[in-house]
């Protein structure tokens, strides 16, 4: 004998009563697996039924089965806050990841600019994601898993977030992205007083890339704080290649070598200068 079926009037408004208690709970993401396993409705069904809740509920992308629920205080900008979802939607897409660059430096209180996207680590190419008025930019660290992360403490949502020194690592080593050295030094200046040495030096070891080091410890002198720039230059080999600050060629003629970290400081930043 076949078990009985869900009756058809039990499944009128599932979806509905799923979104309500979802919203409820303090969770603003589901995926349509979650949905169908929770409620009992089919895959068709199911998306008939979000359909139905109109722009309470929308699809992070076209092609992707996850959903957001879009409370009416944040109907103007078209979805929640990226970091009330993003440990959901990474989780769901299976990618390591963490809150990274300025948008982890603003967390922090160490950005003095308005971000208008969001930064996120991860292993592999991604791409951007738009939703409402709100973008997530994803940029790849192959070697994700030895870079140093933390919980985003007091957070809305589960967040995971790099820790200040790697903040400042990945800062330099994307600054062309970024909007160039100049800003990354601006963010740095605000985030100087809470990087440890002990941990900028795991953070060395882990991430093993000299080249990205001469310029970062470079910069932390340049800045004024000798302590982490001693840090930096203990951990670099006695022999140093000559490094570009920027991967711009402008200012390349006039610019001259620091003997201390070999940088060429081609940047044409006046305050970045460091004899």
């Amino acid at each position: 004998m076949k078990p009985e079926e869900p009756a058809r009037g039990r499944l009128v408004g599932a979806a509905a009563a799923f979104v309500d208690a979802h919203l409820a709970s303090g969770r603003v993401a589901f995926s349509l697996a979650e949905l169908v396993q929770r409620t009992g409705l089919s895959p068709i069904a199911a998306k008939n039924q979000l359909l139905r809740l109109g722009p309470q509920v929308i699809r992070v992308s076209p092609r992707q089965q996850f959903f957001l629920i879009v409370a009416p205080e944040h109907r103007a900008i078209g979805a929640p806050p990226v970091l009330w979802w993003l440990h959901d939607y990474m989780s769901w897409l299976r990618q390591p990841y963490y809150l990274a660059l300025q948008s982890a430096a603003s967390t922090y209180g160490a950005n003095p600019q308005a971000l208008q996207v969001t930064q996120v680590i991860t292993d592999r190419p991604r791409r951007e994601v738009r939703v409402g008025r709100l973008r997530i930019v994803f940029y790849v660290k192959r070697r994700i898993q030895s870079a140093s992360s933390q919980p985003q403490a007091n957070a809305f949502a589960p967040l995971l977030i790099s820790t200040p020194e790697t903040t400042a690592f990945d800062l330099v080593r994307y600054a062309p992205r970024v909007g160039g050295i100049g800003g990354v030094a601006e963010t740095l200046t605000s985030l100087l007083p809470l990087l440890r040495p002990g941990e900028l030096r795991r953070v060395l070891e882990a991430e093993d890339e000299p080249t990205t080091a001469q310029r970062l410890g470079y910069l932390l002198e340049t800045l004024g704080h000798a302590k982490l720039a001693h840090t930096v230059r203990a951990w670099l080999p006695a022999r140093l290649p000559v490094v570009r600050l920027t991967s711009s060629f402008a200012g390349e003629r006039k610019a001259q070598v620091n003997p201390r970290w070999k940088v060429l400081n081609n940047s044409g930043e006046a305050r970045l200068h460091l004899p």
